[in-house]
């Protein structure tokens, strides 16, 4: 049965889903949207102000914090907005769940595209999906990758869907006619350092006002006169002086066309090659089960060659960190064999102790379910710390019977036979369950204000608890049946081994296995 058991839990291990780390709730959560490429920085601020209005509707909003053209959304059209909640017992709503409602209310605002709503990941500050397409050609990759967005759009759980691939920003393009420039001595250095002051502008110190404020000074045209592609056409540039000793003015029509147009938003490079980011976050369901959808999905998009994806962020993370986890838990298991081998003098023995190390697994399953949580890096860390909390218990158990079934020495110096093994094995249970479920019920009670999450921010470490206190249920329960008819086993085989050897067999025992 216990065998049974074991085995469906390695099949349930998939209705858990996987993720890197836990989402936590710190009474805090973010949101970015952009409006349409060309927007002007008014334009964006009205809508920052609206969209902050809307929030402070939900009574769960404390207050708002909007950015504009910052390192976390560069450009004028993009806002980023840092919202405080009240604390989490105030609230009946978690950040999570917050962060749906605010999208769905969202929607309804026209000019404004949410491309993130909730908590960034908790390691890098990133979404919980990220891959990328890596190609020689911009735009064969913006072309795949708008195919790609078409396919994993219809992902469930999978929201907040957005890439750097961007519309066309409008731009004025400065043509330079090289034959006539190079007549009149200028070059592309030449005329690019005084158009940048011209337009963009020059700080050429700083000035403190009345109120104690100190704003920066910088010259440049007026906004009338480069509003326009006629106007910049008529920008003078001095290319040297005439025979009357005056200066030779050439405006910069005469030298280069000079024609509104647009051009790409962002171009990536990673690696050597051409890339396009894409990211996504997830609602409803695991980082572990969104991120193999989108892995279907884009094994089913056949890639030019030369093209490939590959993905980053969390997920990478989560594949390298899983990977050295299991590296971490088998290592575990040899040097606990190693150890008992040695302190038990005995291949076999070691062999009944460590059925219990399975046994943690049906636990760590069943709360994990129970609790809705996933299977994470806690998760896999309570995991490991479960391996010599279900050995100890073994131990306990099988040390005291192998004791009892030793010979004794009485006061007056005679042998007393010790025990036939049933015996021994049934007597350990009793002696032993005492401390077995002090052990136990002190490691259960330690992880419950861990495994409920009874504190902000909890949520992150709350499936390593979890797992601990399921584990050791189960392992301590099990153990006082698995492992005495594992012992039984094991025992028959070295008294097995012995006779073919020709050896005497350390103890005779015609004892049944226990039940």
């Amino acid at each position: 049965m216990a065998l049974t058991i074991f085995v469906a839990s390695l099949f349930m291990i998939r209705l858990l889903g996987t993720e890197f780390v836990p989402k936590a709730d710190f009474s805090e959560t973010s949101l970015k949207f952009e409006t349409p490429v060309g927007t002007s920085l008014e334009a964006t601020e009205a809508k920052a102000r609206q969209v902050e209005a809307i929030l402070r509707e939900f009574p769960e909003v404390v207050y708002t914090l909007s950015t504009i053209n910052t390192a976390n959304a560069q450009g004028k059209n993009n806002v980023n907005l840092y919202i405080r909640l009240v604390e989490r017992k105030k609230r009946d709503r978690n950040a999570d769940q917050m962060s749906a409602l605010l999208r769905e209310r969202l929607k309804q605002v026209p000019g404004v595209a949410v491309t993130h709503a909730g908590l960034l990941d908790a390691v890098g500050g990133n979404k919980q999906i990220e891959f990328s397409l890596k190609g020689p050609d911009q735009q064969e990759l913006e072309r795949l990758a708008l195919l790609a967005l078409d396919k994993v759009r219809a992902i469930p759980g999978l929201v907040d869907l957005d890439s750097s691939v961007k519309p066309f920003k409008p731009v004025v393009k400065i043509e330079i006619q090289r034959d006539a420039a190079s007549d009149l001595g200028l070059g592309t250095a030449q005329l690019a350092g005084p158009l940048r002051t011209l337009v963009a502008g020059q700080t050429v110190g700083n000035w403190r006002a009345p109120d104690d404020q100190t704003y920066d000074v910088n010259v440049r045209l007026s906004p009338e006169a480069r509003n326009s592609p006629q106007d910049l056409a008529r920008l003078p540039f001095m290319v040297g002086s005439a025979a009357d000793g005056s200066p030779r003015i050439v405006r910069l029509g005469q030298v280069a066309h000079v024609t509104e147009t647009t051009g790409s938003n962002q171009i990536n490079r990673r690696d050597m090659s051409r890339e396009v980011a894409i990211n996504a976050n997830v609602f409803g369901r695991s980082a572990g089960e969104v991120s193999g959808d989108v892995r279907a999905a884009m094994d089913s998009l056949n890639l030019p060659p030369g093209y490939h994806y590959s993905f980053g962020g969390s997920t990478k993370n989560m594949g390298e960190s899983f990977g050295y986890a299991l590296s971490a838990l088998l290592m575990a298991v040899i040097f606990i064999y190693m150890i008992l081998a040695s302190q038990f003098k005995s291949f076999f023995q070691p062999l009944a102790l460590m059925t219990s190390l399975p046994l943690t697994l049906i636990g760590v399953v069943l709360a994990l379910m129970v609790f809705g949580s996933t299977l994470s890096m806690f998760s896999l860390i309570g995991v490991i710390m479960l391996m010599g909390l279900a050995t100890k218990n073994a131990i306990l158990l099988v040390d005291f019977a192998i004791r009892a079934r030793a010979d004794q020495t009485d006061d007056q110096g005679h042998t007393v036979p010790g025990l036939p093994r049933n015996e021994a094995l049934l007597m350990a249970a009793k002696v032993r369950l005492r401390p077995i479920l002090m052990t136990t019920l002190a490691m259960i009670f330690g992880m419950v204000p861990l495994a409920f999450a009874l504190s902000e921010g909890s949520e992150q470490r709350a499936p390593m608890g979890q797992a601990v206190i399921g584990g050791v249920i189960t392992s301590s329960l099990l153990t006082l049946v698995v492992v005495p008819v594992v012992y039984c086993y094991m025992d028959d085989l070295a008294q097995w081994l012995r006779r073919k050897a020709g050896l005497a067999p350390a103890r005779q025992s015609s004892d049944t296995h226990a039940a």
